[in-house]
């Protein structure tokens, strides 16, 4: 029933009270006033509003006023967004619309006209805007959506509270779809001003009717269309019924002895459904239960076999659940018939014809009991007792006794003794014997072939035993020489002999006999036995040799000893012949006299007599005994076991060849008996050690295996093998190949120029080749326009003897002079390279910058550079003449070397023209050269004496120059402008040097560290008609420097193993270069071959800032050669080289 609230009662009044006032009608006498006026409205929060308001007076100036807060005159009401006035102004129409209204907008609503000329303002009356707001939620305690557990009968509190609304919604409780009256309510202030909410409990007693059904609060308002609703859900518990025992059949509690019984116990209702449990005399049976929701309905099926045991056995069904005050129950007594569970007859129904058989026939418990009778095929026979005794389980034992007379024709007749009830009638309760009269057989003989027929070993022979009548059958038993037969036994072996079992047809009796034959059924004699009665047969059984043996008369051999060997046929139908052969080899023996033997047959034996020797061990001596009318061979073999000491076979590989720092295996190829003990390996002195080492390892069979090979590996391997008859040595040499090492390389090789040398490249490598030494001349860059250099060898011989290669220059011409490279390339990788110079000898080049430096009245002081000295020592002489004086002076410069020397003996204030000549063995440089002559003249006594300018004078002018000014203007133009550009191509090409020195560093410190080679002096070339030589290079103001090689020793540095050299001054990628690192020449240029490098220098000239080799830069000289163990510091062991780092002792 709903709850009206007391406070809906004023709020309704005093709407109807507004809503009359609003429906008074205008005056319509007044001269300017409203055509339309608003009313009460009330909408549902979030809905449109709409006041009216109509003005009679167009043009008037309309707003609203809410509350009395007025609105404005602009339709779009800016502070209001919700708000706007609608209609059309011209007309007098200006309603007031309002969307999506809310709780905000309840107020009192006025429609103002402003005062005007023409009357006074007009207000409305005020109209009242309700805003009804519905409530949103319920709350449900419990909590809605939930499901409750109640127990039935039991009272329960339920509380509703709705959220915020206006007016406050009234709250139904429903139980079950029914409106439930005992409830209280209360109606709070809401969270906001004209909010309301409504909080409602009811008590609740549930019944076992609600479980499963819906507890529902519904809340109800005028702003709602149809109410809001929250729900839980109530699992009421209750207990379950009594349970119910469906029994098969028509007689509750009556079964049968083996019967399959299945009892069905339910029990209805209950929640939770009920648990069920089948118990048998109070005792549990079975737990097992099913519920099945939809029905309400709990099962439990108990399924049994009965026993006879189970006579009086109470089966009982209890029911419960969690709420039950008790245990509900429901029971059947079992009322069990069973038949006899077996029936025994005690005696033997084994007689002699003509005697009594005695018999009882006893049967188990039953219920009820049973009678019993004896029938004897189909003649019932009476007994001669019975008697009733009290069984188990309730039940009765019945015993009936039998006697009568055994007759032959009786036998094999079926005695039964059969147990009957009413309460069995469909049923038949036996017990059978089959009667047995004894009697004996009649006849026996025995099947088979003939005898005196002569039998093939492992023909197939079947004898058969037959005989007619006798009970009980006959057992028919074969014997072999009065042993009885059977089958063999061991599955290994087999089956010879197949012993049939006993069959019958009709009267007749057999049993069958099959034979393998083999030696021992020759002359056997195969008799059958059946009681009292026996036959008999013999065969006849050829075969060959049964075993062949073969005796020796020592059994320890060695080289040289005597072997007699005696081959024995044990027994043979008919005798055999016998032979002996050794690996094929037919041998000639010594017949022994025949003799008797086992299974009736014939022996034989015959002897051979061997000279032993270390090749007869492991052949076989074979034995053959053969039989001609069997046309068959049995074979016997005795192989030679002679002990002899170790012997290296003819395969035994002797040298094996390995590469450096790969692995050799040394085999061995050895026979001895017994096997070698020991695999002894010796190298140098020193035994390997036969457990193994860093770098070799000993094989099963002998073979030594190395790995990591060194050079230092090679050389012979002495094998120790040895057993207990002795040893046996063998030599195998290692031959180790390795790359190619220049060991020498004669750098820089002179010669003087039309003269003979050999460059010599002499190697360590293995193996030596023929054509393993090939020759390459290395050739610098040319720049542009000039031609490229000649780098072919046709010109030149090529020599190989050995370990030595030799490059033959006949006539040497300055064109050949430069870098040549020795490549040896035996197939061991990698290939050896090592760089030689080639300097060809000749005169000096003139003296270079001659200027005076001193001079008095009587001397003048010289200076001087020298030029290239040809590859030979040079000394200076100075020349010199007086003008107007016939005749030369000559004056030698000591020390050889100086570069400076004073000239004296002259006379004052005269002129002298002065030359400066350099001189080797081969010639001197001649006088064609301006820059080693100079004019000078000498002070007079009154002048002073001093060290003159550079640019002194030698001549003074006779008188004023007759020169034209112009040309000698333009003559000094053009030099500048030449020497102008001089200076901007020698900026360029500095910095064009730079750049390439910088990408050569660059390409030097990613690459190994090689030295460079500047091994190549300045080209000469012959000039004039003097047959004087002078330098290809310019001698401008900046004079260059020379070195001078006579006293030049350089330090080459180490070579091939010890340094690698930087790839990026040569270009080059082999590994194996030697680079001798120093320049004799006046120019620096690097070699290459051709198209590889490029200039690193050009042909400019040197001056006192320009780079000179540092000293540092060279080495001990004999680094040239490999390292050996002496040159190393035994505190650098990773500098060891390759052959020294490991032992293979």
């Amino acid at each position: 029933m709903a709850l009206r609230l007391p406070i809906r009662t004023p709020l309704l009044l005093m709407g109807l009270l507004m809503t009359g006032l609003a429906q008074v009608p205008v005056p319509a006498s007044a001269p300017r006033g409203f055509w339309a006026l608003p009313e009460n409205l009330t909408v549902v929060e979030g809905a449109a509003a709409e006041l009216w308001c109509g003005v009679s007076a167009p043009g008037s100036t309309v707003q609203w006023a809410k509350d009395g807060l007025l609105l404005g005159p602009d339709p779009r009401i800016p502070s209001f967004p919700r708000y706007r006035l609608q209609g059309d102004p011209t007309k007098g129409e200006f309603h007031l619309h309002i969307e999506a209204c809310d709780l905000s907008d309840d107020a009192g609503y006025e429609c103002q006209v402003s005062r005007s000329e023409t009357g006074p303002e007009l207000v409305s009356p005020r109209v009242i805007l309700s805003i009804l707001v519905p409530p949103k939620v319920l709350q449900l305690t419990p909590e809605a959506g939930s499901t409750v557990t109640w127990v039935a009968g039991q009272e329960y509190l339920v509380s509703c509270v709705s959220g915020d609304a206006k007016p406050a919604p009234d709250i139904t409780f429903l139980l079950s779809g029914q409106t439930i009256s005992d409830i209280s309510a209360n109606v709070n202030e809401g969270s906001q001003e004209k909010l309301f909410t409504t909080e409602a409990t009811a008590r609740v007693t549930p019944q076992s009717s609600d479980n499963g059904q819906l507890l529902v609060c519904e809340g109800s308002s005028p702003a709602l269309d149809t109410p809001i609703k929250a729900s839980i859900t109530m699992n009421v518990l209750f207990p379950p019924g009594p349970p119910v025992i469906e029994w098969p059949g028509l007689d509750e509690g009556h079964a049968r002895a083996g019967q399959n019984l299945e009892l069905l116990c339910m029990a209805r209702g209950g929640n939770p459904l009920a648990t069920l449990q089948w118990l048998k005399n109070g005792q549990p049976v079975s737990t097992a239960w099913g519920t099945e929701h939809a029905q309400a309905v709990a099962r439990s099926m108990l399924v049994m076999i009965v026993r006879p045991e189970d006579h009086g056995a109470r089966l009982s069904c209890e029911a419960y659940n969690s709420v039950s005050t008790g245990i509900q129950e429901r029971g059947v007594t079992l009322q069990v018939t069973f038949p006899p569970g077996a029936i025994t007859i005690l005696g033997s129904a084994s007689q002699s014809e003509n005697k009594n058989v005695t018999l009882s026939c006893i049967t188990k418990s039953s219920r009820p009991r049973v009678l019993l009778r004896w029938w004897l095929g189909w003649r019932q026979l009476l007994p001669t007792e019975e008697t009733v005794m009290d069984g188990l389980h309730g039940g009765h034992i019945s015993m009936s006794n039998l006697t009568f007379l055994a007759r032959r024709e009786d036998n094999g007749l079926t005695l039964t003794c059969e147990a009957f009830s009413e309460a069995f009638t469909k049923e038949t309760f036996k017990k059978s014997l089959t009667l047995n009269v004894k009697y004996p057989a009649q006849k026996l003989w025995i099947e088979g072939p003939p005898e005196g027929q002569r039998l093939r070993a492992g023909t197939r022979v079947r004898l058969v035993c037959l005989a007619i009548g006798g009970n009980p059958d006959p057992s028919l038993t074969w014997y072999k020489d009065s042993r009885t037969v059977t089958e063999p036994r061991p599955p290994q072996e087999p089956r010879r002999v197949q012993l049939g079992s006993l069959e019958k047809s009709g009267s007749t009796f057999s049993r069958e006999l099959v034979l393998i034959t083999g030696p021992s059924d020759n002359q056997a004699k195969f008799t059958c036995k059946a009681g009292q009665l026996s036959a008999s047969t013999q065969l006849v059984v050829q075969f060959p040799p049964t075993n062949v043996t073969i005796l020796a008369n020592a059994s320890a051999l060695r080289p040289g000893d005597a072997l007699n060997l005696t081959c024995v046929s044990v027994s043979s139908n008919p005798p055999v012949n016998l032979s002996w052969d050794k690996e094929g080899e037919r041998l000639e023996g010594v017949a022994a006299t025949p003799r008797s033997a086992p299974f009736k047959g014939s022996a034989a034996a015959r002897s051979v007599l061997l000279r032993m020797s270390s090749r007869d061990h492991g052949h076989r001596v074979t034995c053959r005994a053969h039989s001609t009318e069997l046309r068959e061979t049995v074979s016997a073999f005795y192989r030679l076991n002679v002990l002899y000491p170790p012997e290296f076979l003819g395969e035994q590989v002797l040298v094996v060849t390995a590469v450096e720092q790969g692995e050799a295996l040394l085999p061995v190829s050895v026979s001895a008996n017994p096997a070698p003990e020991a695999f002894n390996w010796t190298f140098r002195g020193y035994r390997l050690s036969p457990a193994g080492g860093p770098r070799h390892r000993i094989l099963s069979g002998g073979a030594l295996q190395l790995w990591n090979v060194t050079r230092a590996d090679d050389g012979l391997y002495q094998l120790h093998c040895q057993n207990s008859e002795g040893t046996a040595e063998a030599l195998v040499r290692l031959d180790v190949h390795y790359a190619p090492i220049i060991r020498a390389l004669q750098d820089p090789t002179e010669v003087n120029i039309g003269g003979s040398v050999d460059i010599v490249c002499t190697v360590d490598a293995n193996p030596i080749l023929p054509e393993m030494f090939n020759w390459e001349r290395l050739v610098r860059i040319q720049p542009l326009g000039e031609e490229e250099e000649d780098q072919s060898l046709d010109d030149m011989e090529k020599i190989s003897k050995g370990s030595t290669g030799r490059l033959r220059i006949h006539h040497a011409k300055l064109t050949q002079a430069g870098a040549y490279q020795c490549i040896v390339d035996n197939g061991v990788a990698p290939p050896a390279r090592g760089l030689v110079r080639l300097v060809v000898r000749c005169r000096p080049d003139p003296p270079l910058g001659l200027k005076v430096v001193s001079m008095t009245p009587y001397s003048v002081g010289l200076e001087w550079k020298p030029g290239f000295d040809g590859g030979l020592p040079q000394s200076f002489q100075v020349r010199y003449e007086a003008l107007g004086t016939p005749g030369f002076l000559y004056m030698n410069v000591l020390p050889p070397q100086a570069t400076t020397f004073t000239l004296t003996g002259l006379q004052p204030s005269t002129r002298y023209r002065v030359w400066l000549l350099a001189s080797n063995a081969l010639g001197d440089s001649g006088l064609a050269d301006k820059g080693s002559q100079i004019s000078v003249t000498t002070p007079g006594l009154d002048q002073p004496s001093g060290e003159p300018d550079y640019q002194l004078p030698t001549e003074q002018p006779a008188g004023p120059s007759k020169l034209p000014l112009l040309p000698v203007l333009f003559a000094v133009g053009g030099l500048l402008l030449l020497s102008n550009a001089s200076c901007v191509g020698g900026f360029l090409w500095q910095r064009r040097l730079k750049r390439l020195a910088e990408g050569i560093s660059e390409k030097t410190e990613a690459g190994s560290e090689e030295d460079r080679v500047r091994n190549e002096y300045e080209e000469s070339q012959w000039t004039g008609d003097h047959d004087t030589r002078s330098s290809m290079v310019s001698t401008t103001d900046v004079e260059p420097y020379y070195h001078s090689m006579r006293d030049f020793s350089p330090q080459l540095p180490p070579t091939l193993e010890e340094v690698s050299y930087p790839r990026g001054l040569t270009g080059l990628e082999e590994e194996n270069m030697t680079f001798p690192g120093h320049v004799y020449d006046e120019v620096e240029r690097l070699y290459a071959p051709s198209g590889a490098w490029g200039p690193l220098y050009d042909e400019v000239p040197m001056g006192s800032c320009d780079l000179y080799w540092p000293e540092d830069r060279y080495e001990d000289a004999r680094g040239i050669y490999d390292q050996v163990a002496g040159d190393l510091d035994p505190m650098e062991p990773d500098a060891l080289p390759f052959e020294l780092r490991g032992q293979l002792v």
